[in-house]
């Protein structure tokens, strides 16, 4: 019987439904003049890349957009500002791993996220699926980028989770809704899925899964 592909997920987009819109809107709401943040999908500026890598605290967070982007809001209002992007986690595609699981395929999360988003979703999914520590309890490993000090799209998280995790790069499939993100993993060697909108994750992982073993895939 064939090795099952171990199977690494990113979260925002591809577990979790994000619109960075919202966030976005939110935060030129709290502008005097309605300008917004330099933070997208594709590009962010440094006060986000040393918030995801763990190296500001939340406190700092919050003085940054206050000082960068001139912010005129308490903590609360700059907190549910930066977590209007995320929206739901849907329960069949927790289901949908927790199948996977069962059938033998290994599995870790690789994201870019930050301890106020960690939290904040963490609370959610206690709240709403009983899941005493978030999605940790759903899959076999969670790497942060907040805690492990790295950030994808560089090389070194992904190097650091295949070791952690004891994976061959040609035995993992990554999940992910980033091309830049994509670009790296296959730079490496692993194979991957893209999960372009309106791609979900229970209806393009299923045929990626049977396609692994060909070669054409």
């Amino acid at each position: 019987m064939a090795k099952k592909p171990h199977l690494l997920f990113d979260f925002g987009g591809v577990i979790i439904n994000i619109d960075y819109q919202r966030t976005l809107d939110a935060m030129a709401r709290l502008h005097q003049h309605g300008s917004t943040i330099a933070f997208t999908q594709a590009a962010q500026s440094e006060l986000f890349d040393l918030m995801e890598t763990g190296r500001l605290t939340p406190e700092a967070f919050r003085a940054g957009l206050r000082t960068h982007y001139e912010l005129q809001a308490t903590d609360e209002e700059l907190d549910a500002a930066w977590n209007a992007m995320l929206l739901d986690v849907p329960a069949e595609r927790l289901a949908y791993i927790a199948e996977l699981r069962a059938q033998g395929h290994e599995t870790a999360l690789l994201s870019n996220t930050n301890q106020i988003h960690i939290e904040e979703i963490n609370r959610r999914l206690k709240t709403q699926y009983g899941l005493e520590h978030g999605i940790a309890d759903c899959l076999d490993r969670v790497f942060y980028s907040q805690e492990v000090g790295l950030r994808k799209p560089g090389e070194e998280i992904f190097r650091h989770a295949l070791r952690e995790m004891n994976w061959r790069a040609d035995e993992t499939l990554f999940i992910e809704d980033s091309s830049q993100h994509i670009e790296t993993a296959r730079r490496l060697g692993l194979r991957t899925l893209f999960l372009a909108p309106p791609l979900t994750l229970t209806d393009a992982l299923p045929p990626a899964l049977r396609a692994f073993d060909s070669p054409s895939a």
